[in-house]
């Protein structure tokens, strides 16, 4: 049996880099009219939402790949707080219907990205585990 912390950390920047890009992906197809929205209602500016694109595209990417690693589960950090504050935060302290969090999906988004960010990529990925861009 193969045991490696490098594997593990390939897969959670596997499983968390390719999650939230289908997220990404959506907002390409769909637009980020909500995003922005949500952002003038809060009285920022909705031009901000386009940042919704740095982390649910770009950051994933980075992490699939394992470049700029930690860097780029910090932005997915940031992405899934502001999500929170936007969107979730009636939520915040509710169950479903089966008694699980309410924001499950997010907070695995969320706590995930918060692990890569302190463990780094590891030796399975384009920077390597010791590499400049790691």
């Amino acid at each position: 049996m193969i045991r490696s912390d490098d594997t593990g950390k390939l897969v959670l920047r596997l499983a968390l880099g390719i999650l939230l890009l289908l997220h990404g992906a959506a907002k390409l197809t769909t637009g980020v009219g909500f995003v922005s929205g949500l952002l003038s209602s809060h009285g920022l500016p909705g031009v901000l939402a386009y940042l919704v694109y740095v982390g649910e595209i770009l950051a994933p990417v980075l992490l699939i790949g394992g470049i700029y690693t930690r860097a780029a589960a910090w932005i997915i950090v940031i992405n899934m707080l502001v999500a929170i504050w936007l969107v979730h935060t009636g939520q915040l302290w509710s169950l479903d219907k089966n008694g699980g969090w309410a924001l499950e999906t997010q907070g695995l988004f969320l706590f995930s990205a918060l692990a890569v960010a302190f463990l780094g990529a590891g030796r399975f990925s384009v920077a390597g585990s010791g590499g400049r861009l790691n």
